[in-house]
């Protein structure tokens, strides 16, 4: 009977959250859209570069409010929002705006498990859009501004026994405000998309020790046959000892200790293995931290053995390289859109997908598009074997022009403020990312949406990461700054300009468009910079391209870009429909003239 009970107990709680949570709107969907457990939502766990045993997700169903701005935490909520979904997406069973005039107000409670006693706890929030202040027990315990970075407070001192109370507030004025913003407008059409506020990625809590690892950073070196990892810890102690060992499978290969905050250099076994998109191996690391010769902290993590840079070939060519060896790289743009769940995939399968899917169709490096994914579509790329070259998101472009004398280029001139938030937000996607293997290339700007003093963000950013590639401005204001000079072309490929001293690569070309019917955002209200109405018209202009891609490669450019992994709303020239049904084109024919491409500088 107990049993019986039981059971009945936790059917009547799924069908009472089911029941406050439908997906909103009657747009197009995802097949994972079906696959979510309110109860459970991306139960993974988020952050695979640095992992603990024990963690608390958060998400699920919380208290939502839109206010006017400077309105007090509100006594009454307006319903039940599921969380990460931004406020404006489907899957957050809201689906409404928000607007700069307003604030967006979260409440929920929880409760700390008994066996977490005489931890710290930390609060994690894997991105918030835009501002965010929160507070536990009607405490504030921090603030954070910035849409695509993970941020953690630590809440202890705020916690008491039994049930919790913890409100977020959040302001984002998307496109009306100075911030990095991507895609997202107000009013969405042609190349601009749906505006997303609040929430959109994992809330989570951990228990940690009084003292604890905050951060890992690895940085392989091939040429050395070192691995260097630097843990940062809360507490510095100069009694402290890190230890790393690195790990094949169950067996460890190699292991190194350092004391007085020093990184820790590990010489790798002679015959490493290397990372690479045909053999993506990867190293599993186990991080402690030791203090008075024990143990204080623990956390698992992984690292690859591989090398971008630059070199030029026999032809006086300078090329890309991966290891020392000559490879093109060439994938799509990716924008990491969902017609449900606009920046946040409905599960970890969705968001694996689109990578499996790129690989799958022979391409070997993905441009992941004025925005940054969770740390696990990383996690992904970096298991499959996927180059990635990370843009920044574009955002303010300021009140004026600043005439340039350089390819009679213009840049922003940016505010004070904005130039400053713009530096902040970009060292902190650097920072998030640095870990992960499959990032190969840093592109500050895109097409001179924002493009300001060009010569020293790039240089910058060579500085703060030495250990990969600068794309100064992909199809911006040119300058001879950075690795490569980046061209943008539609519809078809096209060198015209080159550069001697860099690789001259090929950052956007194709669009070739197709409407699919019963796969629209908006069935009369579609664009591509080519449109064609089959499968094999689309496959035809898409080998075309290829094969004239094929002849300019061989006179000097050394990565191509096609546009794009997936329709977007109303853009309707991706390789898949946005709801990810159908790959538009022939897969043999697109998969085999792809590796043709990619392997190109081996024949």
């Amino acid at each position: 009977m107990k049993v019986r009970l039981l059971v009945c107990m936790g059917w009547l709680m799924a069908f009472s959250a089911f029941a406050q949570w439908q997906p909103a709107g009657d747009k197009i969907k995802t097949r994972w859209a079906s696959q979510i457990d309110v109860n459970n939502v991306l139960p993974e766990y988020p952050r695979p570069i640095m992992e603990r045993a024990e963690w608390q997700n958060l998400n699920g169903l919380w208290n939502y409010a839109i206010l006017p701005i400077g309105k007090q935490t509100p006594s009454t909520f307006d319903g039940k929002i599921l969380v990460p979904f931004a406020i404006e997406s489907s899957l957050s069973g809201v689906q409404k705006k928000v607007g700069r005039e307003n604030e967006l107000w979260y409440q929920r409670e929880f409760t700390i498990p008994s066996k977490w006693k005489n931890n710290r706890i930390l609060l994690h929030f894997g991105a918030v859009d835009w501002k965010a202040d929160v507070w536990v027990n009607d405490i504030k315990v921090g603030r954070h501004t910035g849409g695509y970075t993970p941020f953690s407070f630590d809440i202890t001192s705020a916690l008491k026994s039994g049930s919790n109370t913890l409100v977020v507030k959040v302001w984002d004025p998307t496109n009306d405000g100075y911030q990095p913003r991507g895609k997202q407008v107000n009013r969405p059409e042609g190349i601009w998309y749906t505006s997303v506020t609040g929430i959109w990625q994992t809330v989570w809590l951990e228990p940690v020790p009084e003292k604890y690892i905050t951060n890992v950073k690895i940085t392989p070196d091939i040429d050395k046959n070192i691995l260097t990892v630097e843990a940062s810890v809360n507490e510095v102690s100069a009694l402290d000892k890190i230890e790393v060992k690195v790990m094949d499978g169950s067996q460890v290969i190699a292991s190194g200790r350092s004391i007085n905050h020093l990184p820790v250099e590990i010489t790798m076994p002679e015959q490493v293995k290397l990372w690479s998109p045909d053999s993506p191996f990867l190293y599993d690391l186990e991080i402690t931290l030791w203090s008075d010769n024990k143990p204080q902290d623990k956390v698992n993590s992984y690292a690859a053995m591989r090398k971008y840079s630059i070199k030029r070939d026999n032809k006086g060519i300078v090329r890309l390289q991966l290891n020392n060896k000559d490879l093109f790289q060439f994938g799509p743009l990716d924008q990491g859109w969902w017609p449900d769940g606009l920046y946040t995939a409905p599960t970890d399968d969705a968001l694996k997908f689109d990578i499996q899917k790129t690989k799958d169709l022979g391409f070997n490096m993905i441009r992941k598009h004025v925005k940054v994914e969770p740390a696990r579509w990383y996690m992904h790329c970096d298991r499959l074997g996927m180059i990635v070259w990370q843009d920044m998101p574009n955002g303010d472009r300021g009140p004026h022009w600043q005439p340039r004398q350089y390819f009679n280029g213009v840049e922003w001139l940016r505010s004070p403020e904005s130039e400053a938030n713009y530096r902040k937000e970009w060292k902190e996607i650097i920072d998030f990312l640095y870990s992960y293997p499959c990032v190969g290339v840093w592109v500050p700007f895109n097409e001179a949406w924002g493009q300001f003093k060009t010569k020293e963000i790039a240089e910058w950013t060579k500085q703060y990461d030495p250990s990969r590639l600068v794309n100064p401005a992909s199809g911006g204001n040119h300058y001879p700054v950075g690795d490569m000079l980046d061209l943008h072309n539609y519809p078809h490929p096209e060198l015209y300009l080159y550069d001697g001293q860099r690789p001259t690569v090929l950052g956007e070309y194709g669009g070739i468009g197709w409407a699919v019917k019963g796969h629209l955002w908006e069935p009369d209200r579609n664009w591509g910079y080519v449109q064609f109405n089959s499968s094999k018209e689309v496959t035809d202009q898409y080998v075309e391209y290829a094969e004239q891609l094929k002849t300019l490669i061989k006179h000097g450019f050394s990565a191509a870009v096609y546009t794009q992994t997936t329709d977007v709303e109303v853009e309707v020239n991706g390789l898949m429909t946005y709801d990810r049904e159908m790959i538009k084109m022939d897969e043999q024919r697109i998969k085999q003239v792809n590796s043709e491409i990619c392997n190109i500088l081996n024949y």
